[in-house]
């Protein structure tokens, strides 16, 4: 089975964070529908985080078949990662 994913590591704390998900969760339903999301709190999962050696927030993770492509961190462009998740999200699907 194909799979795509997006990890989002933040906080809730992260003011940024807070007005970059919703963005983000919209961008994924309209151009990248079969991209699976997984919002993953740093305070709460400090194991997961680190287990990603994510130490910031936010930070976005960029999967495919469950390998990590993208790595964005602090300040994101949507444009930007719409870019780089775009040629291969297309290839895989």
């Amino acid at each position: 089975m194909k799979n795509a994913e997006l990890k989002y590591f933040s906080h809730d704390r992260c003011s940024v964070c807070k007005v970059l998900l919703p963005k983000i969760k919209q961008l994924l339903s309209t151009e990248f529908p079969r991209m699976e999301l997984q919002y993953i709190n740093i305070e709460e999962e400090p194991q997961e985080a680190a287990k990603y050696n994510v130490y910031s927030a936010p930070t976005i993770l960029v999967f495919f078949e469950g390998k990590e492509y993208y790595r964005f961190g602090r300040s994101i462009s949507l444009q930007q990662l719409d870019e780089a998740i775009r040629r291969p999200y297309r290839l895989l699907f």
